[in-house]
């Protein structure tokens, strides 16, 4: 087994546990696939040293209130570990080698099947000290905690630091003087009367009202952070009194209104750490008034407690059901508003000890450790943004820095893969119609000291935003790089996630972008049923799109198109049926998996296996993608096979107009840009267009199909995308084992 195959099959053993099960079935791994999955497991080299260990809670009358984890070396007991949750993040490393683990709870002699792993010298160490230590360490911060003490304000700098971030000192002081009170753009200052409660009941209507209300509270609290860093910066005192009036104006929202938890949690959670953050970069100045300083702390203790009971209750609910998109990001919030309270507020330690590892241990749920983001590249951009808010203040006030946690350095190697410079979108899951935030990108990885990551900073057009650079370490961590930066490998699989991205050349802002999506995370939360689907993209233009916008979330649009097979480039039959999307939490097991993946300088491979996203309607639904690299083209083969007679169909959807040039063939442009798309097969399969509602304002969208001749319980796709439609000489000849397609100059065999 050569290298490449040994560590896409430890990575796939992963993915499969997604979706499959281990071989063996005991108390710690469970059937339900939206619980946690055990881990470590499989043998798998750990990218992460120490490993996180977890497990499913013990399902017994008599709840465990802590578990005892087992790790063995060589036959021998090396590690014995108490843990009150069902999952455990050790504070120190191991040695080199293969490892075995169980766990039992403390109300049975009962342990876990042993599971194996493997720490070798690609395990990186990121070591979290116990929980007391970090408190500890907080409190012996200096204030503000947030600050890093080599801060030095804005008459101290020196030369090359005026001339690294003096230009965004002078925007965000003209900006945030711009908006104080009696300025022409001043802030309006939000008032409870201006958000009357309202129904719960998600429709249009009540999304723009949420909407409306981000954006004030938004900009209320980055005018309040911007002016407190300023003040601490230039010592001016028309900051501080803005951070002051700013301040009073969050606490004195009703947290039980519009703004509360329950309503809208995305506010309560910026209001809530916008003042926990400006009480500490104001703490000198605040501590002398100490009317003002209560009713912050008050506002603070307010909101944080339904967000603290929700993610505390049913027993740490995260622990078990981790699943959560809001949830998981809560926590974020609740650590970091813990640690620059600790000493205020009584609650911030219970707070504190209940948030901050499971938080450093869980970042993030949506991947395996190779760090990945199975809930779309919107969300992962949205992630990269709320890294920057929560991460930077925990680093410097805790001294465990995230950024350098192996998942982190992989998340940036996938942002490069699938939101490569010069893309013309994102892709797969909600807000992949979303514009690119190349601001918070860049942000991201300019704290990733790592050669693709000076790469990827470098090629990012715009610069990040002033707020987060002006609390960044000087230099950044991306600036003190001494390797050539270089882009990640022109091809790569995320096992844990299921996605592929093949592209002709990374170097390239110009270059041709395949991406396949089978996923064991199905379609579930932030996911769609797009299972098997592919997106082309060349030349900065998208060529094959995912059809479609998000009104708002779960709408009848959404629901009827948006997340439905039918809306992207993927299998569906009898008319656009397709995966299924209305299971709740079991859309989880309505998944894919990636079965198997090889890269070469002149040709890509991945496998996708997508039968449990149909349901029962299909028995078999793989599809298998070859990029030829040296051609410029892509082969696309599916196999299909359904218990009763099936009229299957390969869809296709472009931004502009598809133009038919015989029945089995169709070509579109994209301003520059073109693809021809034809079909290979024999039968009579043959192009038809297809209808979708209207595409968000100011877009354009084409819908086409191949639909087989008749209804057949299997059935085959041969598909070549020639980018560019340079028109190949195309050649299918049947063998013994399958059939040999030549393109141009390469050939490839689809087996039987």
């Amino acid at each position: 087994m050569n290298m490449k195959t040994s560590l896409f099959a430890g990575s796939l053993a992963l993915a499969m546990s997604l979706t499959t099960g281990s071989c063996w079935a005991d108390w710690a791994e469970v059937a339900d696939l939206y619980v946690v999955r055990p881990a470590p497991l499989d043998r798998q080299i750990q990218p992460q040293n120490p490993p996180a260990f977890a497990w499913a809670r013990y399902p017994s009358a008599t709840k465990p209130t802590s578990y005892t984890l087992e790790v063995s070396k060589d036959g021998l007991v090396v590690a014995t570990y108490t843990s009150t949750r069902n999952f455990y993040l050790p504070s120190k490393a191991f040695e080199s080698g293969q490892y075995t683990w169980r766990v039992r709870p403390n109300v049975k002699e009962d342990w876990s099947t042993p599971r194996s792993f493997t720490i070798n010298a690609t395990s990186k160490v990121f070591e979290v000290p116990e929980t007391t230590a970090v408190r500890s360490a907080i409190l012996a911060h200096p204030r503000p905690r947030q600050q890093r003490r080599d801060f030095l304000p804005l008459s101290a700098w020196t030369p090359a630091m005026r001339t690294a971030r003096g230009a965004a000192v002078t925007r965000m002081a003209t900006l945030v003087s711009s908006q104080m009170a009696g300025q022409p753009a001043a802030l309006a200052a939000p008032t409870n009367d201006q958000w009357p409660l309202t129904s719960t009941l998600s429709t249009a209507a009540r999304a723009l009202y949420i909407t409306q209300i981000t954006r004030s509270i938004g900009n209320v609290t980055n005018q309040l952070l911007g002016a407190a860093l300023l003040y601490r910066l230039t010592g001016e005192a028309k900051y501080l009194q803005e951070a002051f009036a700013r301040g009073d104006q969050l606490a004195a929202l009703d947290p039980n209104g519009m703004t509360s938890y329950v309503n809208h949690d995305v506010a309560t959670r910026s209001i809530m750490l916008a003042l926990a953050k400006a009480a500490d970069f104001l703490y000198p100045e605040l501590a002398s008034n100490v009317t003002r300083k209560a009713a912050w702390m008050g506002a603070i203790r307010a909101r944080v407690a339904p967000m603290y009971v929700d993610l505390a209750g049913a027993n740490s609910r995260l622990d078990e059901q981790p699943y959560d998109s809001h949830g998981t990001v809560a926590l974020g919030y609740l650590a970091v508003i813990a640690t620059l309270t600790l000493g205020d507020l009584p609650e911030a330690t219970e707070w504190f000890d209940f948030s901050f590892r499971a938080y450093v241990n869980a970042v993030y749920v949506w991947s395996g450790p190779e760090g990945g983001y199975g809930n779309g590249t919107g969300y992962a951009m949205f992630s990269t943004e709320y890294a920057m808010q929560l991460w930077q203040p925990l680093i410097e006030a805790t001294g465990v820095n995230i950024f350098t946690k192996p998942w982190a350095e992989g998340f940036s190697r996938f942002l490069m893969h699938f939101i490569p410079p010069g893309a013309p979108g994102l892709v797969f899951g909600d807000q992949h119609e979303l514009y690119i935030y190349n601001f918070a990108l860049k942000g991201f990885a300019s704290r990733i000291k790592s050669a693709n990551a000076a790469w990827y900073v470098k090629n990012i057009v715009g610069e990040e935003a002033d707020l987060t650079l002006l609390q960044a370490p000087y230099p950044l961590p991306v600036d003190t790089v001494t390797e050539t930066p270089v882009p990640p490998p022109n091809a790569a699989l995320y096992p844990s996630i299921g996605w592929v991205a093949m592209h002709s050349s990374m170097a390239d802002r110009a270059r041709t972008s395949v991406y396949f999506k089978s996923s064991p995370y199905g379609s579930y939360n932030h996911s769609h049923g797009d299972q098997n689907s592919i997106v082309i993209d060349s030349g900065g233009r998208r060529l094959l799109i995912e059809s479609g916008y998000e009104d708002y979330y779960y709408s009848p649009l959404v629901l009827s198109w948006y997340r439905q097979t039918k809306a992207h480039n993927a299998i569906t039959y009898n008319s656009g049926v397709g995966q299924v999307i209305d299971e709740n939490v079991n859309n989880i097991a309505r998944n894919g998996k990636i079965t198997a993946f090889s890269t070469t300088p002149t040709l890509d491979y991945a496998a996708g296996d997508a039968t449990p996203a149909y349901g029962a309607a299909l028995t078999s639904a793989v599809r298998k993608v070859w990029y030829l690299r040296g051609q410029d083209a892509v082969v696309v083969v599916d196999k299909l096979a359904a218990p009763t007679g099936l009229t299957f169909e390969w869809n296709l959807h472009t931004v502009a107009p598809i133009v038919v040039e015989a029945s089995d063939r169709v070509k579109t442009t994209n301003v520059d840009r073109t693809l021809c798309v034809r079909y290979l097969g024999a039968d009579k399969t043959a192009y038809q267009p297809r209808s979708g509602p209207p595409p968000a304002p100011g877009k354009t969208e084409s819908h086409g199909a191949f639909v087989k001749p008749a209804a057949a319980n299997s059935a085959e796709f041969i598909v070549l995308l020639d980018v560019g439609c340079k028109r190949p000489n195309v050649t299918l000849t049947p063998t013994a084992v399958g059939k040999t397609l030549v393109v141009g100059t390469q050939s490839i065999v689809i087996p039987n």
